[in-house]
């Protein structure tokens, strides 16, 4: 998935994507490779008396596949393109998805099926000069000041060759802030050092923290430890990994959310 910043498009070379903004990214990393591992009512489990609609963020939405089956299979709507849009689904569940990539977000608000009930917008959100307007925008329309439940969908890595340790830990503590429930997906290292390779093959200049980075090795052991111990936030469930070898994560903030009492 492409990281939510600023940068150039993906364009038709695939290594040529230094931000994950890959144009046809669900082609090789399915969406039902990790909707399968996810259990059905699982929204339901977590939130049992919370008042709806549930309000959702997804960061670094590529061209909004996955996105949409989160959506479906959250919802236990059927999974079918053609399938109009429930009457009721924006009052169950709204989700803001963001990304880096203007080009992706445009082919996500012409393909989805849910447009009341899900928004796709390009975002950096790394920048606060813009991102906070933006999501402070989008939460008062529902009288909100955070979202319920967030997805962060293999795109810490591309945060992390971008921005470097110091943009990894804030971007967590920024997602813990903005979120109740979060579900990361991390990649695992050898991912980074694929993604530097294909940047060397094309003759493209190196990731400027690449070399530097001190957070390295098992990055989902890393990723926890900095929610559990950084972000105020317990891990709930592993659900597993993935065919292409990544955990898939669920995390609670364990401090006081402004809507954790609705």
């Amino acid at each position: 998935m492409a990281a939510p910043m600023s940068g150039e498009s993906g364009g038709s070379e695939p290594g040529a994507a230094p931000y994950g903004n890959f144009p046809n990214y669900s082609r090789f990393h399915p969406p039902e490779g990790r909707i399968s591992l996810l259990p059905r009512g699982l929204l339901r489990s977590l939130f049992p008396a919370a008042a709806r609609p549930l309000l959702g963020l997804d960061v670094g939405c590529n061209s909004g596949e996955l996105s949409v089956a989160l959506y479906r299979h959250l919802l236990g709507l059927q999974d079918s393109n053609s399938s109009p849009e429930p009457p009721g689904a924006s009052k169950e569940l709204n989700l803001l998805c963001c990304d880096i990539d203007p080009e992706l977000i445009r082919r996500a608000q012409q393909s989805s099926p849910f447009p009341s009930s899900i928004s796709f917008a390009s975002l950096d959100i790394m920048d606060s000069s813009t991102r906070e307007p933006f999501l402070n925008s989008y939460l008062q329309r529902f009288g909100r000041s955070s979202f319920d439940i967030g997805f962060c969908m293999s795109v810490t890595m591309w945060i992390h060759l971008n921005h470097g340790d110091r943009g990894l830990l804030d971007f967590l503590a920024l997602l813990a802030s903005l979120c109740t429930f979060l579900l990361v997906e991390p990649q695992p290292w050898k991912c980074y050092r694929a993604a530097a390779r294909r940047l060397r093959r094309l003759g493209r200049r190196d990731f400027e923290h690449f070399r530097s980075l001190r957070i390295n090795g098992d990055m989902a052991e890393s990723v926890t430890r900095i929610l559990t111990q950084e972000c105020a936030m317990e891990l709930v469930r592993s659900f597993g990994s993935t065919s292409w070898d990544r955990s898939l994560l669920l995390f609670k903030s364990t401090g006081a959310h402004p809507e954790d009492s609705r």
